[in-house]
């Protein structure tokens, strides 16, 4: 292990040529389902393709499942302690105490350049104005360059949730799904990719290092993509069980699927998801995963074409799962298993042991430290996450901590084998997990398991609690 961690330190370190670039790419309500992981209806060529060359970090848990608190934890690398970070306001509405010690700011007084493209904040662009295309800053000062392609899409928000060639979403009357039948560039990952094929050759010009945030849209709502990929997923995606599809008997984050049924028309006027509205669903879905993964290739694939591949640590992240009828919800914002797990693949020039995967449980705020580590950034972190050079280098590395999540009044841990979720500060409505023995949740343990359920109370009872209620 020492000489594996050796090699990483050599390989990432400043040398005659500069010190390593960093590309990150940012996914929208990715699942942790690709075909590297073993998911036989997922069709993600160009991330599995990648995965063979990195780290893949299998049961990496985001802070908090939603977009901006989740990318809150990302750039802050500090757990929640507020109710302010649990929202999808969390970065606007608290960067003036942290934005200092962002994770771009640190590259950026580490002399790097850098540069976040589309969605990397919860407000593609970085402004948080009228259609997030005026007014102030999401995080000021941190990113040298921040911005959206230009496109069909008038303006940042219409881009985010866009339909086909420039149609905005109008809630409560657009649908959940679209298919196009056009090219890619029907939509607007395709002009994200473009933007960044063509900044990644300006970049491969300078002599500075530099921090390149890439943030897609898809596969986040609507599930609108090319009639091409709908077609690639035709044969149907298996949903869960019917054990495993039920609203929990007991209290838990179970919520009536407010994005999806609140904002978007359901075809016919259905109350509900039926079987055939949400079989479509799921393959509108895999169809948006499908049409971002050849986006994403796009941008790895240039990547190679510079020669900056091999000087340049590439991370791809998730920024939460995403269910897709699991415990009866369609969305995230719940602390089941399939919103809070989600994609995490890291490579380093000089990979040892390229494509082995980790089981190690990692969290977003490990991401900040361990890039600043493998730069060899200094900087005095204020993180709540561990540098994960240890399991880059040798697949094989344990848990280092449980990861831990929140949502509204209740707090989550996971460790290798159980989670347990509880509500409040006297740490009530407990739910436990085995997934050893029960990988889809169908049942609350707790009852059946006293000493685990007072293992884990001790170690959510120091946790920041930030909603109080």
């Amino acid at each position: 292990m020492r000489a594996l961690l050796a090699a990483l330190i050599v390989t990432a370190s400043p040398t005659a040529a500069g010190r390593p670039n960093v590309l990150f790419i940012a996914v929208d309500d990715l699942r942790n389902e690709l075909g590297t992981l073993g998911v036989k209806h997922a069709k993600t060529p160009a991330l599995d393709a990648f995965a063979s060359t990195a780290r893949v970090f299998t049961r990496h848990y985001v802070q908090v499942p939603t977009c901006g608190a989740s990318r809150c934890a990302l750039l802050r690398g500090r757990y929640p302690d507020k109710p302010v970070f649990l929202t999808n306001d969390a970065i606007k509405a608290t960067q003036s105490a942290w934005v200092a010690e962002s994770l771009p700011a640190v590259f950026r007084r580490g002399g790097y350049r850098t540069l976040a493209l589309a969605k990397i904040s919860h407000y593609p662009g970085g402004r948080t104005g009228k259609d997030w295309a005026e007014g102030p800053h999401e995080l000021p000062g941190a990113w040298d360059r921040e911005w959206v392609p230009e496109s069909p899409w008038k303006t940042p928000k219409a881009m985010m949730h866009g339909y086909a060639n420039g149609a905005p979403r109008i809630p409560g009357k657009s649908p959940a799904w679209e298919a196009f039948d056009g090219p890619d560039a029907a939509y607007p990952d395709a002009w994200v990719a473009d933007e960044a094929v063509k900044t990644l050759g300006e970049l491969s010009k300078s002599d500075q290092p530099w921090f390149f945030a890439v943030g897609f849209f898809k596969p986040h709502l609507p599930f609108a993509a090319p009639a091409k990929w709908h077609q690639l997923h035709a044969a149907g995606i298996p949903g869960p069980p019917p054990e495993a599809s039920a609203k929990p008997a007991w209290p838990s984050s179970w919520h009536a699927s407010g994005e999806l049924s609140g904002t978007y028309a359901k075809p016919g006027g259905r109350k509900t998801v039926d079987d055939a509205y949400a079989a479509k669903l799921r393959q509108a879905y895999a169809a948006s995963t499908s049409y971002m993964d050849a986006q994403l290739g796009r941008v790895l694939d240039a990547l190679r074409e510079t020669g900056q591949d091999r000087r340049t640590i590439v991370v791809v992240w998730g920024d939460h799962g995403f269910l897709l009828g699991e415990h009866g919800v369609w969305g995230k914002h719940c602390l089941f298993e399939e919103s809070l797990r989600s994609p995490l693949i890291i490579r380093v020039p000089g990979q040892q042991a390229p494509g082995t995967a980790t089981r190690a449980v990692v969290e977003t705020v490990d991401v900040l430290p361990t890039l600043v580590d493998l730069c060899r950034i200094k900087a005095d972190l204020k993180t709540d996450g561990r540098s994960l050079r240890p399991q880059i280098a040798d697949a094989s590395a344990a848990s280092v901590k449980p990861a831990v999540s929140f949502w509204g009044d209740r707090r989550s841990i996971r460790d290798d084998r159980w989670r347990l979720t509880a509500r409040g500060a006297g740490l009530e409505d407990l739910e436990l997990y085995d997934y050893d023995k029960d990988p889809l949740e169908t049942r609350n343990h707790a009852a059946g398991h006293p000493e685990m359920v007072e293992r884990l109370k001790q170690q959510l009872a120091g946790l920041p609690r930030p909603a109080a209620r």
